[in-house]
């Protein structure tokens, strides 16, 4: 009996020492704060917002715009100049390949909803698609007003023109298929940079054209479903004892704000970790199912305190200044 007691006894101690280890591993209570301001990502640059209310992945979000508050239309060289003076660090944008082997900057795989044009975007050559107007489809009343039509006349650019315009500024390129071929194409287009530019690119979309991308140009930032769970798996296994697995290592994770709590060291020591392995962190708002972003000053009250990771917004212009003064 007595030893039997002696055994519960060190079983006790053990793991008391070990929660004990856990949480001073992992608390940010006595990490020193940082005096970095959060990254902030716009997403497309600065863009045209909608509601959410029963979107699905079939919805024409150019029909349902809020009232226009800037004259910015979105994954355009005007509107990606007016995010980084109003305060981003990175720019997000969308790529689609051309018929003739180019890639236009735009979000959609076909052209209904947002231009006069019509089809499949990637059908198209380049010069066909810069005639198009990308603002005819905008509406914010039903229809019975279009307050962009007329003006994104030769407004799509191409991938090439986009980072020749902005050469020492940060990008996030968004590949929209599951296309390994697209991922080759791209690879081949970024090949072409020094390699101190690749470090200012990240590239994402799905995991085929991704895993494409990272054989080619193993030393550039990508991030797919794919890598996201070969990193976050293993961490929230094992990230308790401050390793960070080394699918964590030279990537970019976004996380759901719903989620973001469940991160061993959430926030400051998790974003420190990855950060020494070479690994941006940018958290999303809600369950990140559709771009959510942290587009409102409410929104930005459920970020941690001395929050100093990445921030995803749709509205840089609203959120830079308060974070900034914050």
């Amino acid at each position: 009996m007595k030893k039997f007691r002696r055994t519960i006894k060190r079983f006790f101690i053990f793991l008391f020492i070990l929660v004990a280890f856990i949480f001073l591993n992992n608390t940010s209570l006595f990490t020193k704060d940082r005096q970095t301001e959060p990254m902030l990502l716009a997403h497309r640059g600065m863009a045209q917002t909608f509601h959410m209310e029963g979107i699905t992945g079939d919805t024409c979000t150019a029909e349902r715009i809020y009232e226009p508050e800037h004259p910015y239309l979105e994954n355009t060289i005007p509107s990606m100049e007016a995010a980084f003076k109003a305060g981003a660090d990175i720019v997000e944008f969308d790529i689609q390949p051309t018929a003739d082997g180019q890639f236009a900057v735009f979000h959609d795989w076909t052209l209904e909803c947002r231009t006069n044009g019509k089809g499949v975007t990637r059908e198209h050559t380049l010069d066909e698609l810069r005639k198009l107007d990308i603002g005819y489809g905008y509406t914010a009343d039903d229809g019975k007003t279009y307050p962009f039509r007329g003006k994104g006349v030769g407004l799509m650019p191409s991938l090439e023109e986009v980072l020749s315009y902005f050469p020492d500024q940060s990008f996030l390129i968004h590949i929209k298929s599951d296309e390994p071929e697209e991922g080759n194409q791209l690879a081949e287009t970024l090949s072409k940079l020094p390699k101190q530019r690749l470090r200012q690119l990240t590239v994402y979309g799905g995991d085929r054209p991704i895993k494409t991308v990272k054989e080619h140009l193993p030393e550039l930032r990508v991030m797919s479903m794919a890598t996201m769970k070969s990193c976050m798996l293993p961490y929230i296994a094992v990230g308790w004892t401050g390793y960070v697995p080394s699918a964590c290592h030279n990537t970019q994770i976004h996380i759901p704000e719903t989620y973001a709590p469940w991160m061993w060291g959430w926030s400051d020591k998790f974003i420190q970790r990855l950060e020494n392995a070479g690994t941006h962190v940018f958290v999303v708002a809600g369950n990140g199912g559709w771009s959510e972003g942290f587009d409102t000053t409410e929104d930005v009250k459920r970020l941690p305190s001395n929050y100093s990771g990445g921030v995803w917004t749709n509205r840089i212009d609203r959120i830079a200044p308060i974070l900034q003064e914050s």
